[in-house]
């Protein structure tokens, strides 16, 4: 017999590490997740079936069973569904990079402890199996393959891959238990964890012995009426269809009637998956024909921006033998998927109505992922719209549009907004003092797709939204709390010689800005940068040049502000014309309205000798 002893993946032995030598008070749950990856092999095989019958080799009763050898402390579990070869054991059980495990380790590290919800929320459920097992066995041949594999592991670093002998099709998981497991050795104990976990599973889990015993109802639980279902069964049916341990937030469980018939069992999960924002941005809605499994893999059954969603959708409407291609141009998936869409945003709208505190935890997970929706979906932007929420300078709270509108200011005619991937950095920009003195309330935007979605939209109840950070931004419209317009007129100071100094500062700087203007959008901040009114924000800017894109090289707005002491004090020695210090102030604001944004200063060494040459002249 030929055997190669390989290593798992450093990530993947750092995981098995946590799994084996942590304590979990849910050990029964490896079980659930072995069950499930039968399952699904099952149905996997069901599918490839459809175009080509000889994968069966005769064998179509799809079965799992559970075996015991209480002297040799065995557990085995095995199915005839469509098995692994040699690559698939290396890719299946020996590297999981694209379950997320660095991410799954970084979690663990920083929560101090491994517990079982991280294991199920990065998808690396097979090795629980060494909570429990000293060592594990797995034997399989792929469908439509003649030889047969071996993976045997401790579960400390290596494994061993090698030739087997099997007959048929399928995969079988031997489990030597570990001295203090033998609890899961015991017929009572295995049957009340199917019935626990997994008697919603559709293939029938078998429990061999003199006479053997079928443990679960083996019906599909999306079929039975929502009455004749628990809020148990329901979770442990989200649990394994989304290889998930936490709670589902909703669960939405009907059956549609009319020219096309389908149901669907749809969960929105509890907690962020991990591979939320990944570059593929794939569905993980299994799909069915008749309760036959399909695909799990297919943007038609559902938009991208509603990829959280988990759960099945059957529908007896579309021919078994379909394929993945012609799901692409099927009007009966396009018009099925246009029922889901409407109804998950339907029910989240009620949910947003009756339960604000439960929803905001929603929006907190998914609510980046939703945006898109906005930008992508024109058939329900309005709806996509409507369910956003956002942080503000009004509170901690998140506001949704409609309530910013309600308390906009008077003379108040757009909804104003500051981008920029970290609030607590937005919360200290320059561009908000004006705002916060009139209490004219700011969005944050902080997701990068917000830069998208809202040149697309414009407006919102004909409340165009304008960037504080470009020209257009006015608030001159806008009163203070009891201000009269005498008040609003108090603040002037000596215009000519403001507009004097712009024009120094322009001369001095040349190419390095578009303009130098007075503003009054600073009321503790000296200057601010700001892109002119027809030109890209300047957060969407940076974003797209940190990702390599080329973008138009606008020169930056430099706004003074006419009421700050320094600026004061440089209007008065602008009289004389420009000067070497007029010069270096010049520069030194543009530098320090740069550092504020984020941005490199492009001479590092000019900058430091100009700081300390002001230093040495008092003007700080």
């Amino acid at each position: 017999m030929t055997e190669e002893k390989l290593s798992f993946q450093a990530e993947v032995s750092k995981l098995l590490h946590i799994v084996t030598h942590s304590l979990y008070s849910n050990k029964e749950i490896f079980l659930r997740e072995l069950i499930s990856n039968a399952s699904d092999a099952c149905d996997k095989l069901r599918y490839e079936a459809q175009t080509d019958s000889s994968l069966l080799d005769g064998d179509s009763d799809f079965k799992i069973s559970l075996s015991l050898d209480k002297e040799a402390k065995i557990l085995t579990i095995a199915d005839n569904g469509i098995g692994m070869n040699h690559d698939d054991l290396i890719n299946n059980l020996g590297t999981i990079a694209k379950s997320g495990t660095e991410a799954f380790l970084k979690a663990a590290e920083e929560s101090g402890k491994s517990d079982v919800n991280l294991i199920g929320q990065f998808g690396v459920g097979f090795y629980s199996s060494f909570m429990v097992a000293e060592e594990v066995v797995v034997t399989t041949r792929k469908a439509g393959e003649d030889k047969a594999w071996s993976w045997t592991s401790n579960g400390e670093g290596d494994y061993v891959i090698g030739d087997a002998t099997r007959d048929g099709h399928g995969t079988t998981i031997q489990l030597k238990m570990r001295e203090d497991q033998s609890e899961f050795l015991e017929d009572h104990r295995l049957r009340h964890i199917v019935k626990t976990y997994s008697d919603h599973i559709s293939i029938p889990i078998e429990l061999k012995g003199e006479e053997d015993e079928t443990l679960n109802s083996a019906s599909a639980i999306w079929t039975r009426s929502q009455s004749d279902v628990s809020e148990e069964q329901y979770k442990e049916f989200y649990h394994h269809v989304a290889h998930a341990f936490d709670e589902p937030w909703l669960t939405l469980h009907n059956r549609v009637e009319g020219v096309i018939e389908y149901t669907n069992l749809l969960f929105i999960p509890g907690s962020r998956p991990m591979d939320l924002f990944t570059p593929e941005r794939k569905n993980h809605l299994k799909l069915y024909v008749n309760r036959v499994f399909i695909t799990d893999d297919c943007d038609e059954v559902i938009p991208q921006y509603l990829r959280f969603v988990r759960g099945v959708v059957d529908s007896g409407d579309l021919p078994l033998n379909v394929s993945r291609e012609m799901l692409q141009h099927n009007p009966v998936l396009a018009k099925i998927k246009a029922g889901l869409t409407k109804k998950i945003l339907g029910e989240l709208k009620k949910k947003a109505e009756k339960d604000t505190e439960g929803y905001v935890t929603f929006w907190e997970n998914f609510g980046a992922v939703m945006k898109e929706g906005i930008y992508e979906d024109f058939a329900h932007k309005q709806d996509c719209l409507a369910l956003a929420r956002f942080k503000s300078t009004q509170d901690d709270d998140w506001v949704s549009l409609a309530q910013y509108v309600e308390r906009m200011k008077e003379g108040q005619d757009q909804i104003f907004y500051i981008s920029g991937d970290d609030i607590d950095a937005l919360k200290k920009s320059p561009q908000l003092e004006g705002f916060k003195a009139k209490g004219v309330e700011v969005l944050f935007m902080t997701d990068p797709i917000d830069e998208f979605w809202i040149p697309g939209v414009g407006a919102f109840e004909e409340k165009q939204f304008q960037s504080i950070t470009k020209g257009g931004a006015d608030l001159s419209k806008i009163k203070k709390d009891g201000e009269s317009d005498e008040d609003a007129k108090e603040e002037s100071a000596d215009k000519d010689g403001v507009d004097r100094l712009c024009a120094a500062f322009k001369a001095v700087l040349g190419d390095s800005v578009q303009e130098v203007r007075s503003t009054d959008r600073l009321t503790d901040s000296a200057v601010c940068l700001v892109a002119g009114e027809g030109a890209m924000d300047r957060n969407l800017q940076r974003m797209l040049k940190q990702h390599g894109q080329a973008v138009p090289d606008d020169a930056p707005i430099l706004e003074l502000n006419p009421t700050h002491s320094l600026i004061k004090k440089l209007v008065d020695l602008s009289a004389d014309g420009t000067t070497p210090t007029i010069d270096d102030a010049a520069h030194l604001l543009l530098d320090q309205a740069r550092i504020i944004e984020g941005e490199t200063i492009p001479d590092m060494t000019a900058f430091a000798h100009r700081m300390t040459s002001a230093m040495e002249k008092g003007l700080v």
